[in-house]
C-alpha cells in the first residue's frame, strides 16, 4: 500500500497575526513596537520551517530572542583584568549613579528653580559637586567627552591663532583619531616644539609670541616613553605670558598614592595651570563627559561660546556625574584598589565550585591594568580563574556574556572588575559554556 505523504510543516507554522495576538507578547508589542516583535516572529517561524523547533515553541522563541529592556546592548561581566576597558564602555556606574539616571529619566528640574518657577543654570547640582571635588578650580563646566573639552578650549582660545605643544605629546587618542587633526579642525595652527623624547622650557619660550593662543600640555595617558627623555611640568610654563592648558586625560581629580605618576586636576591647577581638561568615564568612575576646570573667567568664556551649546551634556549624564562625585567610592575606585588577597579568596571559591561541576578550573596569580588611557605602565597585582582556552568564545556568547582574556593557552577570568555579588552568575555562565 502507498505510504501517506509526510505532512507539510509549513501548514503547522502558526500565523503571524495569531502569534502577535498571544497575551504573552502583549507587553513587548506595547513597549518595543509591533514591527520589532513581528521581525522576531518571522525569524522564529523560519526556524520551525527549517525543522529547528516545534510549532508550539514560536512564542517562547520570540521571547528569548527579544533583547532585554528594549536595547541590543547586552550585559557583560568584565573579567579581562582591564579596569577601564574601552570596548566594554569604560567605567561602570555606581548604584547611586544608576539610581540618579533613573530619577533623571522623567521630568526634572534640570533648568528650573522650583522655588521661584524661573529658569535656573542647567545642571547646577552637578557643577556644584564638581567644584567641591576640585577646590582649586575657580570655575567648572562639563561637555560630552574629553575630546570635546579640548576642542572647545581650542576653538574659544586659539581659532586663527597658534597652540604651542611638544612634539612628544601629539598623540593618537584611539580608533585612528589623532590629537593634531582634532586641534587643527578648530582653525588653530599647531606650533610644535622640542623632539619626540626631549622638550625643554627654552623650546616653549622660543615659540611663544603674539599669535600664541595658549600652551598645551598633554599627558601621554596610553603609552610611556623611557630612557633619554626630558619634559616640562605645567607649573614651569606659567611665566610665559599666555594661558597654560593641561589635558590630564584620565579624570583623576586628586592625588592617588597607588598611581603616583598619574596627573590629577587639583595638583595641576595648584601648580599654576589656567585650564585642565579631563574625561569623566575613566578614573573618576562616572559617565562619559568632558571636564573643564580652571580660572573662573576663562571657564565662563568657554561656557558662553556658541560651540558649547552643541557639546552640552544631557540630564542623564548630569545626574550620573553628580551622583559619582558625591559618593565616597564607585566600581572603578573599588576595582583599582581591590585587595589581592580578597581576589585570591574569591577566585578560590569560584574555582572550587567549578571543579565540583567537573570543570578544569585553576587559580593563578596575574597582573591587571587600569586601561582606557589611564596610568600606562602601572600593573596591579591580581589573581585569575584559569580555564581551558576553548571556553572563551562560549563565555562571550552566554547570558550574561563573560569577557576574559586568552593567555598562555588558557582562558583567564580576572575578578577585579566583577562585582562580588556576581560570582554566582559567573559560575553559572561558565557551567553553561561547558555544557
Amino acid at each position: 500500500m502507498p505510504r501517506n505523504p509526510a505532512p507539510d510543516v509549513r501548514r503547522s507554522v502558526p500565523r503571524t497575526d495569531a502569534v502577535l495576538a498571544d497575551p504573552r507578547l502583549a507587553e513587548d508589542v506595547r513597549t518595543r513596537g509591533r514591527d520589532a516583535v513581528k521581525d522576531a516572529v518571522r525569524v522564529a517561524q523560519q526556524r520551525v520551517r527549517d525543522g529547528e523547533a516545534a510549532p508550539g515553541d514560536v512564542v517562547d522563541l520570540v521571547l528569548a530572542s527579544l533583547p532585554p529592556a528594549g536595547t541590543t546592548l547586552r550585559r557583560v561581566l568584565n573579567a579581562t583584568g582591564a579596569v577601564l576597558h574601552t570596548n566594554l564602555g569604560r567605567a561602570q556606574l555606581s548604584p547611586a549613579a544608576v539610581e540618579a539616571v533613573v530619577t533623571a529619566a522623567g521630568a526634572t528640574d534640570v533648568e528650573m528653580d522650583l522655588a521661584t518657577g524661573r529658569r535656573a543654570r542647567r545642571g547646577r547640582g552637578a557643577m556644584a559637586a564638581l567644584a567641591a571635588a576640585v577646590p582649586a578650580a575657580g570655575g567648572v563646566h562639563v561637555v560630552n567627552n574629553g575630546a570635546a573639552a579640548l576642542v572647545l578650549a581650542a576653538t574659544a582660545l586659539a581659532a586663527g591663532r597658534e597652540i604651542v605643544v611638544s612634539r612628544g605629546e601629539l598623540v593618537e587618542i584611539g580608533d585612528g583619531f589623532r590629537l593634531p587633526d582634532l586641534l587643527e579642525s578648530t582653525g588653530a595652527r599647531l606650533r610644535e616644539v622640542g623632539t619626540t623624547n626631549r622638550t625643554t622650557l627654552a623650546d616653549y619660550a622660543a615659540a611663544v609670541g603674539e599669535r600664541t593662543g595658549f600652551v598645551l600640555k598633554v599627558h601621554p595617558s596610553n603609552f610611556v616613553v623611557t630612557g633619554f627623555t626630558a619634559g616640562v611640568q605645567a607649573g614651569e610654563l606659567t611665566g610665559l605670558g599666555v594661558p597654560v592648558v593641561v589635558d590630564t586625560g584620565s579624570g583623576l581629580l586628586a592625588p592617588d598614592p597607588l598611581l603616583p605618576e598619574e596627573p590629577d586636576a587639583h595638583s595641576v591647577l595648584v601648580a599654576g595651570a589656567d585650564l585642565v581638561t579631563a574625561s569623566g568615564d575613566k578614573l573618576l568612575g562616572g559617565p562619559q563627559a568632558g571636564l573643564l576646570l580652571g580660572r573662573a573667567e576663562l571657564v565662563e568664556r568657554l561656557r558662553r561660546h556658541p560651540l558649547a551649546r552643541a557639546l552640552r551634556v544631557d540630564k542623564l549624564t548630569l545626574a550620573a556625574l553628580e551622583a559619582t562625585l558625591r559618593a565616597a567610592a564607585n566600581p572603578t575606585v573599588d576595582a583599582v584598589h581591590a585587595d589581592p588577597a580578597e581576589l585570591r579568596r574569591r577566585c578560590g571559591e569560584v574555582a572550587a565550585a567549578l571543579a565540583d561541576a567537573g570543570v578544569d578550573a585553576r587559580v593563578e596569580p596575574s597582573r591587571a591594568v587600569v586601561g582606557g588611557g589611564g596610568a600606562p605602565g602601572v600593573e596591579l597585582a591580581s589573581w585569575v580563574v584559569s580555564l581551558p582556552p576553548h571556553l572563551a568564545e562560549a563565555l562571550r556568547r552566554g547570558d550574561p556574556a563573560v569577557v576574559g582574556r586568552v593567555e598562555g593557552g588558557r582562558t583567564l577570568l580576572d575578578l577585579r572588575c566583577v562585582p562580588a555579588g556576581a560570582d554566582g552568575a559567573l559560575v553559572g555562565a561558565v557551567a553553561a559554556a561547558v555544557s
